[in-house]
């Protein structure tokens, strides 16, 4: 009976969807809901409840070992509640990753470069909807958990994870997140498409000792900086996850934040689950040694917030182990398990998992939404809006179609599309030597890699290493002559990081799959030949290209040799004694002639791109990173700069073409200025890798079929030394991003330039006096004076004129792309809210908007400013500190050389790391009578030392006092110190000078 009748609920509900649809009316969560009231056997699927209702109903049900199941990454059916399997993690950066093909749009940093909301929530739309497809595809093995994007700001270009991100500042990055997680999402109210989980939290933008390494954070770079990017997406429910960093902040690691709780889910979320990164429980244990066991782990990181455990890959009973563990030592009780449970259960509903097919608002997407020629026009819209046009000297863009001559292509990336990690895997590729051929005649295209094309003669056999054209066989040292098969291209991209092609099938050179065998099986770097569809953690076609003290040449892939194959380290391509003498990677060191090569340049590539420069109208040259050498997960870079080999090859061509045309396929900025100053080098276009329309994209742009219009999402040096060190986390005393950088960049935050020009006039403020819980709209209008239909992406800053604190120099506070004819005129909206005007008041825990003047600018980049307003703000003035009340430390005004440390008996963070000399400034002191003693928190592992309170300076000012501090017996140990300070008056800046090694956490004048 139940079964009739559900048949004749599932048939109306159809027949209601069909009638709306019919109508022209899309269906909803709310019209599907109300169709399907039926009988259930339990209250949770019944879909007419509150999402509260369910949840507690389901929970209620669930015995302790169900509920711990549910707090892994692969989450197990329970058939007895009818409950399917469900698994966290489908990357989805840009794009559906290692699942086989699927559309590949540009790299993150690209969709940021195009300053498009509704562009990029179309992006998100398009790969939510291909998740969903694999989803129904492959049920148990692609979950709906989706992890994407990526908000890490990236304050420093040599981070290795640069093209993940979304650039350096939080309003942008989180306005295009929150884009992207609504695309992702969908839009009703209560189903969803996919889950967005936001990555990585917090304070992550270096490679390097990743897993132990502490993030020194103080408060203002936390609330004005680093959690902005987090809160809209979050904030406007766009994200229902999020992802812990592997580092560390303050000295705890991010997995045990008090922000989680306190912040992200008390303040933001309301429907909201956390999820570890892969192996983090674990990583604090074996990395951060915050902790001895895996129990202690698992329950400091569940009471701390993270729902959600990715560790011991689909090896869940390891992971709940370590949490029985915890619970049969009583480090967690089941009301903490409960609570983990709820929150992945009120996202998990929301799926429409537990309410079946009838309800599923998404059943109609298949296997056909994967690579659809929507989802591939929408792929070169997206490569086309994200072009960045660095300079155009002459207006030598676009080049002229109708060109009777030569055009020159050249360069290592003119041929080949790179994906990089998080890449799917690419349906086609249209490279930009192939769109260039589609808009002339392909007679009219001369082509050069410019790189030099060699042959390796063996030592130990005194004959050339062949490829074999089938490409799955080992090379061999066995021949007599240089022909085809023996000539390799040599890609040189920098820091001794080289890749071999072979002209014999013009595959890579690859230690196969990490084994010893040498093979020239691979058409791109990083993927798996026996894994079609995978992308490889490690990179087996990279080899070092060593040039011994004789003059020969080893090769060495300190990749291979790693947990697959047992083997551990690098090896050296070493030749067999017997014939054919095969190459394989064996040796861990230079034994002798067996592992040392001659090399013979059968063509140099300067040369050879020269004379094909010679000639041409014009010369494209093709030049920019491989995506996973020299910078990628696990890898930050050691310089910014241009692979040397490529800044000589495009030197060498300007000197002989003088209308160079420089395009850079990047995955972060480089630092170029010979280049940029080149009087020959007349254009440079800049493109992060553009996927599977990467070469359409660009030509489109370089003849004119589409206006580049893109503006870069992070600030571009001119030498790494314009940059702090890479562990400097504070961009205010860093003096990081547009925000506080104050020298000269390459480019500025912002910056891309047009076909055309365009005119700003007319700004107007909706008023010019705002309190500080209101709001004022921005205006402008913007012209094309031009002959040329162009995108104009206008940008509105604002700056504190008068501030009590260090404030950015600008602040981006909205943008607004939009396109306009020849002589068209449009005008750009935006909303300012009095809150976007805040910082952090140290004194006071708190945001603050304060009184003041603010400029209002509206330009084309934070450095080319075309219109300024002023507006007057209302609202609070900063009061003089209290120092009568206890002062955390970590809220200081200023300081020099400390690092913020763990607080271990509380949420807030330390001082440590001092060394002699360093100090602590707090301003604006205004001292009552009476003050005689200043008390301290202190502890010191053995020596101590002292702490000076004196008088505005740290060093020459007034000797107010001296506490010493005494050994407590560890830098966690801590004791209360108090010492008797002289006659203060007056209104001063307090500075705190230290001698010797401890942590300090508060103190107090009385």
């Amino acid at each position: 009976m139940k079964i009739v009748k559900r048949s004749l609920k599932i048939s109306f509900s159809m027949l209601l969807i069909l009638v709306l649809s019919m109508q022209g009316v899309p269906a909803t969560s709310t019209d599907i809901v109300h169709a399907a009231d039926q009988n259930y056997d339990y209250p949770f699927q019944n879909p007419n409840l509150s999402l509260g209702e369910r949840v507690d109903d389901l929970l209620s049900r669930l015995t302790l070992d169900e509920k711990v199941s549910l707090l892994h990454q692969y989450q197990p059916a329970i058939p007895r509640l009818g409950i399917e399997s469900f698994r966290t993690g489908t990357e989805a950066l840009h794009g559906v990753s290692w699942l086989g093909n699927a559309t590949v749009f540009p790299q993150a940093t690209g969709l940021a470069n195009t300053w498009n909301k509704s562009l990029i929530e179309d992006v998100g739309s398009a790969v939510g909807d291909e998740v969903r497809a694999f989803h129904k595809k492959y049920p148990e093995d692609v979950g709906l958990s989706v992890w994407a994007p990526v908000v890490d700001l990236q304050r420093d270009p040599r981070a290795g994870r640069n093209e993940e991100g979304f650039g350096e500042d939080p309003y942008l990055t989180g306005q295009i997140s929150t884009a992207y997680s609504i695309g992702l999402k969908g839009k009703d109210s209560f189903y969803v498409k996919t889950i967005p989980t936001l990555k990585h939290f917090l304070g992550y933008n270096n490679e390097e000792n990743r897993g132990a390494s502490s993030s020194s954070l103080d408060p203002r770079n936390l609330y004005e900086y680093q959690l902005k990017s987090f809160q809209y997406a979050i904030e406007s429910g766009a994200a229902l996850s999020m992802m812990p960093a592997y580092n560390a902040i303050n000295g705890k690691p991010a997995n045990l934040s008090p922000l989680i709780n306190d912040v992200v889910k008390d303040e933001w979320a309301d429907d909201f689950f956390v999820v570890s990164d892969a192996g983090d429980i674990s990583g604090m244990v074996n990395d951060h040694h915050y902790v001895d066991t895996y129990a202690e782990a698992a329950a400091l990181s569940i009471k701390a917030g993270v729902d959600s455990f990715t560790d011991q890959d689909d090896n869940a009973e390891i992971v709940t182990g370590w949490i029985h563990d915890a619970l049969a030592q009583d480090l967690l009780t089941e009301a903490d398990i409960d609570e983990a449970v709820r929150n992945i259960l009120s996202v998990r509903f929301r799926t429409g998992e537990f309410d079946g097919p009838e309800l599923d608002l998404y059943a109609d997407i298949d296997e056909s939404v994967i690579n659809s020629e929507e989802h591939q026009q929408l792929a070169l819209e997206t490569a086309q809006e994200q072009l960045v046009l660095l300079k155009n000297q002459e207006q030598a863009l676009p080049l002229n179609k109708d060109v009777e001559g030569k055009v020159a292509v050249i360069g290592p990336l003119a041929d080949q599309v790179f994906n990089d990690f998080y890449s799917g895997t690419l349906p086609y590729t249209v490279s930009t030597l192939e769109g260039v051929k589609s808009k002339v005649t392909e007679e009219q295209v001369a082509f050069s890699r410019g790189v030099n094309q060699i042959a390796l003669k063996s030592k130990a056999t005194n004959k050339y290493v062949t490829a074999s054209p089938e490409g799955d066989v080992n090379l061999t040292a066995n021949s007599d002559s240089i022909g085809v098969n023996e000539t390799f291209s040599l890609y040189d991209f920098g820091w001794d990081q080289y890749l071999l092609r072979a002209h014999a099938n013009d595959m890579y050179v690859a230690n196969k799959n990490g084994s010893s065998d040498v093979v020239n099986n691979e058409t791109s770097p990083g993927r798996q030949e026996d894994k079609p569809g995978t992308q490889d953690w490690f990179t087996y076609q990279n080899y070092n290209y060593e040039k011994q003290a004789d003059g020969t040449f080893a090769l060495y892939n300190y990749q291979t040799g790693h947990w697959d194959t047992g083997l551990e380290g690098g090896r050296y391509v070493t030749v067999g004694e017997e014939t054919p003498h095969k190459l394989t990677a064996t040796k861990q060191s230079i034994t002798g002639d067996t592992e040392k090569f001659d090399q013979i340049v059968v063509v140099d590539g300067e040369e050879e791109a020269q004379k094909t420069a010679q000639e041409a109208e014009a010369a494209i040259v093709v030049v920019g990173d491989q995506t996973l050498l020299n910078s990628r997960e696990t890898i930050d870079r050691e310089d910014i700069i241009l692979p040397p080999s490529q800044k000589e090859l495009i030197n060498k061509v300007a000197a002989v073409n003088e209308n160079t045309i420089v395009v850079l396929v990047s995955s972060y900025p480089m630092a170029m200025p010979e280049i940029e100053s080149n009087p020959n080098v007349k254009a440079i276009l800049y493109s992060a890798h553009g996927g599977q329309e990467e070469g359409n994209a660009i030509a489109d742009a370089l003849f004119g079929d589409y206006a580049p219009a893109g503006r870069l999402n992070q600030t571009w040096y001119e030498s790494v030394d314009q940059l702090a060190d890479i562990m400097e986390y504070d961009i205010i005393k860093g003096e990081r991003t547009y925000q506080y950088f104050d020298g000269e960049p390459l480019y500025p935050f912002g910056h891309g330039l047009t076909y055309t020009d365009f005119e700003y006039s007319n700004l107007r403020l909706s008023s010019h006096h705002i309190e500080d819980d209101g709001e004022v709209t921005v205006r402008a209008d913007i012209t094309n004076t031009a002959t040329m239909a162009s995108d104009e992406v206008a940008q509105l800053y604002v700056h504190d004129k008068k501030a009590s604190v260090k404030r950015p120099i600008e602040e981006l506070k909205g943008f607004e792309r939009i396109h306009l004819k020849p002589n068209q005129t449009k005008t750009v909206t935006f909303t300012l809210p009095a809150s976007e005007l805040a910082f952090w008041d140290v004194s006071r825990d708190k945001y603050v908007v304060e009184s003041g003047t603010f400029d209002i600018m509206v330009g084309r980049s934070s450095d080319d400013i075309e219109l300024k307003g002023t507006l007057k703000v209302d609202g609070e003035k900063v009061p003089t500190r209290d120092l009568t009340k206890e002062t955390k430390a970590e809220n200081y005004d200023n300081y020099s050389g400390v690092k913020l440390v763990e607080e271990s008996t509380s949420e807030s963070y330390a001082i440590g790391e001092i060394d002699t000399g360093d100090w602590l400034a707090f301003e604006n002191v205004k001292f009552p009578k009476g003050i005689s003693e200043l008390k301290v928190r202190v502890a010191s592992q053995e020596n101590g030392g002292t702490i000076e309170l004196r008088l505005d300076d740290p060093q020459s000012g007034k000797l107010a006092g001296t506490v010493n501090v005494p050994a407590t017996g560890g830098l966690q140990n801590w004791e209360t110190v108090t010492t008797d300070v002289r006659k203060l008056a007056g209104k001063h800046d307090v500075y705190l000078t230290f001698k010797g090694n401890f942590t300090f956490d508060a103190f107090q004048l009385k």
